[in-house]
């Protein structure tokens, strides 16, 4: 049977930032940090052991596999800022045309740092993101 393997921890967020080697990215973490938690209005939680996630919701797949995930994330790496989103939502587009320098990957958005993209429009794709998701897995409690 499948093992999730990026699940909420109780881990320290602020530990983790503070472990970030580079200056700058950990100066960017703190920045993404207010941002993320002002714009989904969650506190941040630890998923893995790199991952800054906000809010969660509970996915299951047609092919039966479930499980949770934050609703919207990043992770200060060594090469670059991941910021995570929900995949397959087809509205982002014109968002990521204004957002300002970065590469897209399926869920993720990677930018170099904070200084290299519009702070206003990332705030605008973590409110869609979690929209996006929240209406596709309705909270059934």
């Amino acid at each position: 049977m499948y093992e999730q393997k990026t699940k909420e921890t109780d881990a320290d967020v602020i530990a983790f930032i503070e472990s970030v080697d580079h200056p700058k990215k950990r100066q960017d973490a703190y920045k993404l940090l207010e941002l993320f938690e002002q714009a989904s209005g969650f506190s941040p939680k630890m998923w893995g052991s790199s991952i800054i996630g906000f809010g969660s919701y509970h996915y299951v797949y047609k092919t039966g596999h479930e499980g949770d995930a934050p609703l919207v994330g990043f992770s200060p790496r060594k090469a670059k800022i991941s910021l995570y989103f929900a995949t397959g939502d087809e509205k982002r587009g014109p968002l990521l045309e204004k957002l300002g320098k970065h590469t897209t990957g399926k869920a993720c958005v990677y930018i170099n740092q904070t200084d290299d993209v519009d702070l206003d429009v990332l705030q605008q794709l973590i409110r869609q993101s979690i929209d996006f998701l929240q209406d596709l897995y309705p909270d059934k409690k």
